[in-house]
């Protein structure tokens, strides 16, 4: 197979996988976004990538944002919201994290191919993204990727369609946020 054939199998399973995606959950997100003080956003290896991704278009908007982990992070106060991008919802250091944010009285999220997880039980918002954990065991999701490709494609097109909802709300444009763009370079 060709390269750009392989490329449109991966564009046909994100397709099918974003049609897959709850609005009601989607709406939760927003809404909890909207309303906390401060976000933090965490996952690791290419999750935890694509987070902070959404984290930097959340600066550009003018929203008080982190990616937990980094120098830089503010501390995690009652209001504040943590988003937590998971495949599996079991990834020990993240579990951990979760479980702090619910001692201080922040509104977890998690963005997850399963709901039932650890992380998804400790959540007060859950996403649930359609696609296969790393392993391919845990579901019966089909794609031809390795390991959790769709599942974090998937993730980074959710997280920029919640990028352009927020603009949409807040009657942002991408000029505007472009002003907020890095320009020390």
């Amino acid at each position: 197979m060709k390269t750009t054939q392989y490329a449109s199998e991966i564009i046909q399973e994100l397709s099918q996988s974003i049609r897959l995606i709850s609005d009601n959950e989607s709406e939760k997100l927003i809404d909890s976004i909207t309303e906390s003080n401060k976000i933090f956003v965490a996952g690791a290896g290419r999750s935890g990538f694509m987070g902070k991704s959404f984290v930097m278009r959340m600066m550009h908007m003018g929203i008080d944002a982190y990616v937990v982990g980094e120098t830089v992070t503010a501390n995690l106060e009652e209001n504040d919201l943590l988003i937590i991008g998971s495949g599996s919802g079991e990834t020990k250091t993240l579990v951990s994290i979760a479980e702090k944010a619910k001692n201080f009285r922040g509104t977890v999220a998690v963005v997850t191919t399963a709901p039932e997880s650890t992380i998804g039980k400790l959540a007060d918002i859950v996403v649930h993204l359609p696609g296969a954990t790393k392993n391919h065991t845990e579901n019966n999701y089909q794609t031809i990727q390795p390991m959790g490709s769709l599942f974090e494609q998937t993730m980074m097109l959710f997280y920029d369609a919640l990028i352009l909802k927020f603009m949409n709300k807040k009657g942002l444009d991408s000029q505007t946020m472009y002003g907020k763009h890095a320009n020390l370079e």
